[in-house]
């Protein structure tokens, strides 16, 4: 007899793409082990409702957009053991109905998530349906904060030794957790190597000038877009500039000494990102592992406060990217970063961090897990 498909609910959240592409690279992972999978996406603001999800999706949405202090205030207040109780309380019972009804039509061997509320709600749904799956968490930020250390989770997947470090400080326990790099999509591993002035040629981008692809985050909202094109634009040397999220219309135009591509959302970000010589913008998660499994540094400018901070300070301290802290300083630091000799430096040590097959340790810690390796 053939065994049963593994029936898994994979859970991620709407708070940019990340949580999905890391999802859909496990599954993919998944697939491509011969095993049969019965997989069942949803996104956990879709359980709360119309109310719930303007507070939270909403709210911080707004913090990002108008008042990026408040964020790093609210990620500081929560990021210890005496959380309160109306944070910690929520998890449990933000779209509890939502997740009772998937997990009881599905019937799930393993509910995995790419965010850490969903692992605290699925607990409190199997507790109430006195069900068994296995609970697994994969952690899409370099550096683990309180939220992230759910003791409700049976299997946590870290990015880092640094971040299952950190997971031992928040006392998780060890046979719990394990690393694996953050899950990207194969495309990224295949392109490991792969000629940058073909690509460029194949996209219609000149090979005898340095590419820049501004990093904007899924949703665009960059707030310093503009200044750093601006800065961009005036380099003192002729680039191009690559903007993707967050463009405002479609096109090429010269503006100063920089050819700007105004692509918006393209299917070609994987080869347009590993033609590139620099990224430059924000730092995501998903961002930071798919450039560096492709050993493109970076030059950071206004992360996100809290998780892309940190995940900028993993970077500079390992030698992949410049911090321009200021917008007076992202020129110099761009200029730097394009040096031959620095370039060749942050290159290696970006290269040095990739984890292309993440999505395949995921999957086969899974598997284990689940005895099914």
């Amino acid at each position: 007899m053939s065994p049963e498909p593994l029936r898994a609910l994979i859970l991620s959240a709407s708070f940019g793409n990340g949580h999905h592409q890391a999802n859909d690279a496990v599954d993919r992972a998944l697939r491509a082990t011969g095993q049969d999978i019965d997989a069942h996406h949803a996104d956990f603001l879709v359980y709360l409702s119309k109310v719930e999800r303007a507070i939270t999706a909403g709210t911080y949405d707004w913090w990002l957009r108008h008042a990026p202090g408040m964020y790093r205030a609210f990620y500081d207040w929560t990021d210890r053991d005496s959380e309160p109780q109306v944070v910690t309380g929520a998890f449990s019972t933000l779209g509890l109905r939502g997740l009772l009804a998937d997990i009881e039509r599905t019937r799930p061997e393993v509910v995995l998530s790419s965010y850490p509320s969903p692992v605290a709600l699925a607990d409190a749904v199997r507790q109430r349906l006195g069900v068994a799956f296995l609970n697994a968490l994969v952690v899409t930020d370099y550096r683990v904060h309180h939220h992230w250390a759910r003791p409700d989770a049976d299997l946590i997947l870290v990015p880092t030794a640094e971040a299952h470090e950190q997971m031992r400080g928040w006392r998780i326990p060890e046979e719990r957790i394990e690393v694996t790099g953050i899950p990207i999509a194969p495309v990224y591993g295949a392109l490991i190597g792969a000629d940058r002035a073909a690509l460029r040629e194949r996209h219609g981008l000149r090979a005898d000038r340095p590419l820049i692809m501004i990093s904007g985050g899924g949703t665009g909202a960059f707030r310093a877009l503009g200044r750093v094109l601006g800065e961009l634009s005036n380099l003192g040397r002729p680039v191009q500039v690559l903007v993707m999220a967050g463009a405002r219309g479609r096109g090429t135009e010269q503006v100063g000494s920089a050819t700007l591509h105004r692509l918006g959302f393209s299917t070609d970000f994987p080869e347009l990102l590993a033609a590139s010589d620099l990224v430059v913008g924000k730092a995501g998660g998903l961002t930071v592992a798919e450039a560096t499994t492709l050993g493109v540094p970076f030059v950071i400018h206004e992360p996100i406060p809290g998780q892309e901070e940190h995940n900028t300070l993993y970077l500079e301290r390992h030698g992949a990217a410049h911090w321009a802290r200021q917008i007076g300083d992202l020129r110099p630091a761009v200029l730097r970063a394009l040096d031959v000799d620095e370039h060749g430096r942050m290159a290696a040590a970006s290269a040095a961090l990739g984890v292309p097959d993440a999505a395949d340790r995921v999957a086969s810690a899974l598997l284990r897990r689940l005895g099914r390796a």
